[in-house]
C-alpha cells in the first residue's frame, strides 16, 4: 500500500472540499473532512474500477448514502481520473454544474446514485448487492466468473436514524449479502447537536440482530480499515458493517462541533484549516503532485482489470452462447424469450390485478430478467412469478420471485438498486394505500430516471370491508403530480395487457399500475385500433356520436360504471372515454385531444379526489369523484352509502 500517495490524495480532497463549499458559500465540510482517508483508500487501493469506463459492468459499486458529503466525492472522482474537470468542482452547487449539491445520477460520471434523502442510499445499496447475487447465480459457470464484485456505502448516522435503513438491512441479513460492505462514518454529530440527544441505541448489537458481521475501527487507521474490508470479503454469508470512529471536519477549527456539520467554514477558518493541513492558506483549489502521480501510476493497473474482464467475458460468451443471449438482451432492454398475451372475452369479468398478474407471467417468459415480488402480498396482488426458478433466498440466488417482508419502503428502494444496478429489471408489489410508505422512494427512481415497475392494487373504495385505511383517495392524484412517473389505471383485462407492454417498453421512467381488487367486465371497443390509440393514453370506448352532447371521461373501474350509465340515458348522444395515462394524454396535441373529448359537455368519472381534474369540465358538479375517506363494507353497499353508482352518474348526465 502506498500509504504517502493516500495521504496526498486525503489531503487533496480536504483542499478542494472546503475551497468548493466556500466559493459556493452552501455545502457541507463536515463529510469530506472527516472521511477523506477512506475515500483514499477506496478508490485507490480497494475498489475493482476503472475511472476510464465508469459503466463497467463488473465494476465495484460505491455508494455515498450521507448524499450532504458530495464534495467528498467529487473531489475523489476528479482525482481518480473520472470525468469530472477541476471546473466542474469549482462551480460546486451551481446550475448546469455536474457537481450538484447532492450527487445526481446520470449528470455526473463516476456516480452510481441519486443521494440526499438520508437512508435511501443504504437501500438502494443493498439492491445492487442483491442484483449482484442474482447476476452471479444466473451468469457464472464453473469456468468463468464475470459477475463477481462488491457493493461499498458510506453511511452516516442520520442515515441510520431514517426507518428505510432498518427496513433495508433487515432484508439484507436475512438474505444473507455478503458482498454489501457498508462503513459507519460514527463522528457522534447531527444538525442538533451531539447524537446523544437523541440517538442512544447500541447500533453494533442492532445490526448484529439483523444477520450482519460487525467490525470497528479507526478511521484515520489506514492500515487498519484496509485490514477490516478484508476481513468483510472474508465473511461470504453476512453484509459488513464497519464502524469508524471519526471526527466531523476534521483540521477545522471547529472541528467536532454541528456548526462545521452543514454550512461554509469562512474565509479565516477556511485559512487556518489550510495551515492545519500543511496547505498555503493564500492559494485555492491546491492539488498535491503526490495525489496526481499516485492515480496515474494506478491508470495502467485499472485499464488492466477491464481488460482481463473483457477477455473473460469473450470466452464466457463464446461457450455459454445462451446465456451471453440473455445478457445482452438485459442490458438492451429486449426479450429473450417468447410468450402469448392472455386473451379475454368480452364480457368476461376478470380483476385488473389478475390480469396484471397473468401478464407477469407472460413478461417473466419473454423477459428472463424481470424479477420482482411483493411487501408480503403476493396472494392478494396476484403478483407471484410462476415462470420463475423459484423465490430467491440464501440457498436459492437464481430464484426471481422476491419475498420483500412488510417493508414498503424498503422494497421500493432495493428495487431502484436492482435497476441502478443494470443487467435486471425490477417490480415490486403492493396495495395503492401504501405507496404513501413508498413515495419518497418512488420520486429518488422518477429523478434518476430508472423504470422500476410498480404493481399496486386494491384501488379504490371497491376494496370494500378493509375501509378507509386501505381504501386510496388522494393517492392517484399525488402520485400524476411526480415528475417523470408514469401511472397507469387500466379499465378492464385488455387494457392491463397494453399496460404491461407499455411499461416493458418504458427505458427512462419509472411505471405505476392502479389495478382493481374487484372483478370489472371485459368491454368492447369501439375503437377497432384502440391498442394503438391508448398508446397516446386515451381512446374511445364507446362513441355515442360524431360530437357527443356528453363526454364521460372514466379512469379504471369507472369505464365500466360510464358504460352502464350511458345504457341508461335516453335523449342524449353520451360517448365514454376511457383514460389510461392522464398525463400521456394531457402531453398529446390539441387537436388530438378535442377528437377524443368532443365538444359537448364533459364529466369526469373516477374513485378518488377530483385533484387535478378540474381543467376537463366547465362546471364542478360534473366531477363525479370522491373527495373524502371511505368507508367499511362490502363494496357495493359502500359504492351505494356514497352515491357513487351508474344510476347516480346516469341522474348527472340528465341533469
Amino acid at each position: 500500500m502506498n500509504s504517502k500517495g493516500i495521504a496526498a490524495v486525503a489531503k487533496t480532497i480536504r483542499s478542494l472540499s472546503i475551497d468548493a463549499i466556500q466559493k459556493a458559500n452552501s455545502g457541507h465540510p463536515g463529510l469530506p473532512l472527516g472521511t477523506a482517508e477512506l475515500a483514499a483508500l477506496l478508490y485507490g487501493e480497494v475498489l475493482k474500477h476503472n475511472p476510464a469506463n465508469s459503466k463497467w459492468a463488473d465494476r465495484d459499486r460505491f455508494v455515498l448514502s450521507a448524499g450532504h458529503g458530495s464534495m467528498l466525492l467529487y473531489s475523489i472522482l476528479h482525482l481518480a481520473g473520472y470525468k469530472v474537470t477541476l471546473d466542474d468542482i469549482k462551480n460546486f452547487r451551481q446550475v448546469g454544474s455536474p457537481c450538484c449539491g447532492h450527487p445526481e445520477y446520470g449528470l455526473c460520471d463516476g456516480v452510481e446514485n441519486t443521494s440526499g434523502p438520508l437512508g435511501q442510499g443504504i437501500a438502494l445499496a443493498v439492491g445492487m448487492a442483491l442484483a449482484e447475487s442474482m447476476l452471479e447465480a444466473k451468469y457464472n459457470t464453473a469456468n468463468h466468473k464475470i459477475v463477481n464484485h462488491y457493493t461499498y456505502a458510506l453511511v452516516g448516522e442520520g442515515c441510520l436514524e431514517e426507518g428505510v435503513s432498518s427496513e433495508a438491512s433487515s432484508f439484507a441479513g436475512h438474505n444473507k449479502l455478503g458482498k454489501l460492505i457498508v462503513f459507519y462514518d460514527q463522528n457522534k454529530i447531527s444538525i442538533d447537536g451531539s447524537t446523544d440527544i437523541t440517538f442512544t441505541e447500541d447500533i453494533g448489537k442492532r445490526y448484529e440482530a439483523y444477520g450482519w458481521q460487525v467490525l470497528k475501527g479507526d478511521m484515520y487507521d489506514v492500515e487498519g480499515v484496509a485490514s477490516l474490508i478484508e476481513q468483510a470479503k472474508k465473511e461470504e454469508n453476512k453484509p459488513t458493517l464497519i464502524m469508524l470512529k471519526s471526527v466531523i471536519g476534521k483540521f477545522a477549527p471547529k472541528q467536532g462541533t454541528p456548526s462545521v456539520h452543514g454550512e461554509p467554514l469562512g474565509e479565516a477558518d477556511v485559512a487556518e484549516t489550510k495551515k492545519n493541513l500543511g496547505l498555503d492558506p493564500e492559494k485555492f483549489f491546491q492539488i498535491d503532485e503526490e495525489a496526481v502521480k499516485y492515480f496515474a501510476d494506478k491508470k495502467a493497473e485499472f485499464a488492466k482489470r477491464e481488460s482481463d474482464w473483457n477477455a473473460e467475458f469473450e470466452a464466457w460468451a463464446k461457450e455459454n452462447p445462451e446465456l451471453a443471449k440473455e445478457w445482452k438482451a438485459s442490458y438492451e432492454g429486449t426479450a429473450d424469450g417468447t410468450a402469448d398475451d392472455p386473451t379475454y372475452e368480452v364480457g368476461k369479468s376478470v380483476a385488473t390485478r389478475t390480469a396484471s398478474g397473468d401478464m407477469i407471467n407472460a413478461m417473466g417468459l419473454r423477459y428472463s430478467y424481470l424479477v420482482g415480488g411483493s411487501a408480503d402480498l403476493k396472494g392478494s396482488n396476484k403478483s407471484g412469478m410462476k415462470c420463475d426458478n423459484g423465490t430467491f433466498s440464501p440457498e436459492n440466488r437464481k430464484g426471481r420471485s422476491i419475498e420483500f417482508g412488510i417493508r414498503e419502503f424498503g422494497m421500493a428502494s432495493e428495487c431502484a438498486g436492482i435497476s441502478l444496478h443494470g443487467g435486471l429489471r425490477p417490480y415490486c408489489a403492493t396495495y395503492l394505500v401504501f405507496s404513501d410508505y413508498m413515495r419518497p422512494s418512488i420520486r429518488l427512481a422518477a429523478l434518476m430516471k430508472q423504470p422500476v415497475i410498480y404493481d399496486l392494487t386494491h384501488d379504490s373504495i371497491y376494496l370494500g370491508e378493509d375501509g378507509p385505511t386501505h381504501q386510496p383517495i388522494e393517492q392517484l392524484s399525488s402520485l400524476r403530480s411526480i415528475p417523470n412517473l408514469q401511472v397507469l389505471r387500466p379499465g378492464d383485462a385488455e387494457e392491463t395487457v397494453a399496460a404491461w407492454h407499455m411499461a416493458m417498453e418504458a427505458k427512462d421512467h419509472p411505471v405505476l399500475f392502479a389495478l382493481t381488487r374487484q372483478n370489472v367486465p371485459v368491454y368492447a371497443k369501439e375503437d377497432k385500433n384502440w391498442r394503438e390509440t391508448i398508446k397516446k393514453g386515451a381512446y374511445i370506448v364507446k362513441t355515442g356520436a360524431e360530437n357527443p352532447d356528453v363526454t364521460i371521461v372514466a379512469t379504471g373501474s369507472e369505464v365500466n360504471m360510464a358504460l352502464e350509465a350511458a345504457a341508461k340515458v335516453s335523449g342524449k348522444s353520451v360517448r365514454v372515454v376511457s383514460i389510461l395515462d392522464k398525463n400521456l394524454f394531457e402531453s398529446q396535441s390539441e387537436d388530438f385531444q378535442k377528437s377524443i373529448l368532443g365538444k359537448g359537455r364533459v364529466i369526469v368519472a373516477e374513485a378518488g379526489c377530483k385533484t387535478g381534474w378540474e381543467a376537463y369540465v366547465s362546471s364542478k358538479k360534473d366531477l363525479f369523484t370522491i373527495d373524502h375517506f371511505g368507508e367499511s363494507g362490502p363494496a357495493k353497499k359502500v359504492a351505494e352509502h356514497f352515491g357513487f353508482t351508474s344510476d347516480k352518474l346516469a341522474e348527472l348526465i340528465n341533469a
